[in-house]
C-alpha cells in the first residue's frame, strides 16, 4: 500500500505534465477564447505543483520509491508550465515584433540556468534569483499589452534578476512570510481566474489593479532577502 500510495503521488504530480500538453495543443490553435483555456490550465498545473510536495512528504515518497527522482519529474513539468509554454505563448500573441521575438530566448535560456542551479531552492525556504514566474509574465503581457519597449525591458530584466543571488519567498516551504504571501496568492489566483472566465469590459482596469499583489510579492522577498544578508553578516562577525 505504501508503494501504491507513492507511485499515485508522483502520477499526480505527472498530471502537470498533462496539463503542458493541453497547453501546448491550446497555444496553437490561438485564438482568445483558446489562449484563456491555456492560461486556466497554466494555474491549474500550478495548483498542482503547489500540493505535490505536501504528498510526497506524507508518502515518503524517497524511502519507498528511493530510485525514482520526484524532484526530477517536477523540475520537467515546471520547466515547461512556468517557463517555455508561457513564452511560446508571448511569441504566438506577437506581445513583440518579429524583429526582437529573439529576445524570448533570454528567458528561456536564463530559465534553464535557473532550474540546474542546485541551490536554486535554499534550505531555509527561498528561491534563489529570479523563480522562473513567467506564466504570470505571459498573463499580463497578454492582457496588458503593454508598449514594446517595455515588454521588453521587463523580459531583459527579468532573465537577468535570474543570476543575480537574491533570495525570493518559496511560500510553499514555509518560509518567512509564507503565510501572508499564501492568503494573498489565494485571493489574487481567485480575481485571475474570473477575470479569464468572465472577461469583463473593463479587464484591463482590473488586471493593472492586480499588479499590487506581485509587487507586494517582490517587496517582501527583497525585504526578506535583506533580512537574510544582515542575519549571515552578523554570523560572520561573530
Amino acid at each position: 500500500m505504501r508503494t501504491a500510495f507513492a507511485w499515485l503521488v508522483h502520477l499526480y504530480t505527472a498530471m502537470g505534465l498533462v496539463c503542458a500538453a493541453f497547453i501546448a495543443v491550446l497555444i496553437v490553435r490561438g485564438g482568445d477564447t483558446s489562449l484563456r483555456l491555456a492560461f486556466l490550465l497554466m494555474i491549474v498545473a500550478t495548483g498542482v505543483d503547489a500540493t505535490d510536495g505536501w504528498l510526497a512528504r506524507r508518502a515518503q515518497v524517497k524511502d519507498v520509491l528511493p530510485r525514482f527522482s520526484g524532484r526530477a519529474l517536477d523540475d520537467l513539468i515546471d520547466f515547461h508550465n512556468y517557463t517555455s509554454l508561457p513564452l511560446l505563448l508571448v511569441w504566438r500573441v506577437e506581445v513583440l515584433p518579429a524583429s526582437l521575438a529573439w529576445l524570448l530566448l533570454l528567458p528561456l535560456l536564463a530559465s534553464a540556468y535557473g532550474f540546474s542551479q542546485i541551490d536554486a531552492k535554499t534550505d531555509d525556504g527561498f528561491f534563489l534569483g529570479f523563480p522562473s514566474y513567467w506564466n504570470v509574465v505571459a498573463f499580463y503581457l497578454y492582457v496588458l499589452r503593454p508598449p514594446v519597449w517595455a515588454a521588453a525591458s521587463l523580459i531583459v530584466t527579468l532573465s537577468v534578476l535570474t543570476f543575480v543571488p537574491t533570495v525570493y519567498i518559496y511560500a510553499t516551504q514555509r518560509g518567512p512570510f509564507a503565510r501572508v504571501v499564501n492568503v494573498g496568492a489565494a485571493i489574487w489566483t481567485a480575481v485571475i481566474v474570473w477575470l479569464l472566465w468572465a472577461a469583463p469590459p473593463n479587464e484591463r482596469t482590473i488586471a493593472a489593479i492586480s499588479l499590487v499583489y506581485p509587487a507586494f510579492y517582490l517587496a517582501l522577498s527583497a525585504l526578506a532577502s535583506r533580512r537574510r544578508r544582515d542575519a549571515r553578516t552578523l554570523r560572520s562577525s561573530l
